[in-house]
């Protein structure tokens, strides 16, 4: 486990009984929300495990969906979250798996906004924090504890070169990367923890290099972190 401060210890302000239920829960939605980009019109959510387990006593359905709504761990909205993804016209199924899963709290969230559908699966490891352990079927690992972002590209030499180009311009700090692809010169995604705010310029900037088809960027702190 990669996380060693405050945050770690005494865990997040939260809505709810448990760090790893429902302030972990609802940061795997959030993260999910911010991979889409938008509003799901549908999730399906499939929880394993413990989760599987004491969802509905502990809130955990309510903090995922709460999570893709957009609202924060301490956010008392979180209460009313599946009533409030209804009114929205947001379609959210839940389902129980059966098979072992990587970690007793794990969720598979399979979410579309009309026109792309995501997949992520993600673990709560306590203390609020949690640990993304595979988008779309790459085979890839973020906390998303700093800022993060998401390059799907294709596989071609001189690609990560180019991307850590565009970070050096920007003077932003890699503090962790993790790479997958789906064939050799097929399919890529590249995933880059980074010690500052991404701003939106760098994010173009990288939507503009060649062979890069969509970027993602998780900054779910990043109010917190600029509060003086």
């Amino acid at each position: 486990m990669r996380f060693k401060d405050v945050f770690s210890i005494i865990g997040p302000g939260m809505i709810g009984p448990s760090s790893s239920h429902t302030a972990g829960a609802a940061r795997l939605g959030q993260v999910a929300r911010r991979l889409l980009g938008a509003p799901p019109v549908q999730a399906e959510i499939t929880l394993y495990g413990s989760f599987a387990e004491t969802y509905r006593g502990h809130g955990t359905d309510l903090a995922i969906v709460g999570g893709l709504l957009d609202f924060s761990t301490d956010d008392s909205r979180i209460r009313h979250s599946l009533a409030l993804a209804e009114s929205q016209g947001m379609q959210i199924i839940f389902r129980t798996g059966i098979q072992q899963a990587h970690h007793p709290n794990t969720a598979e969230i399979v979410m579309n906004n009309g026109s792309r559908e995501d997949r992520l699966t993600g673990t709560s490891i306590g203390g609020g924090n949690i640990e993304i352990i595979a988008v779309n079927g790459f085979d890839v690992r973020f906390s998303a504890h700093h800022p993060t972002l998401l390059i799907f590209h294709a596989d071609r030499p001189g690609m990560l070169a180019d991307i850590t180009s565009v970070m050096k311009s920007h003077r932003l700090n890699i503090c962790y990367m993790d790479v997958d692809r789906k064939s050799r010169s097929g399919d890529a995604l590249t995933v880059l923890e980074t010690d500052e705010s991404i701003s939106p310029e760098m994010v173009h900037r990288l939507l503009a290099l060649d062979d890069v088809g969509r970027v993602s960027l998780v900054d779910l702190d990043k109010e917190e972190r600029e509060t003086p």
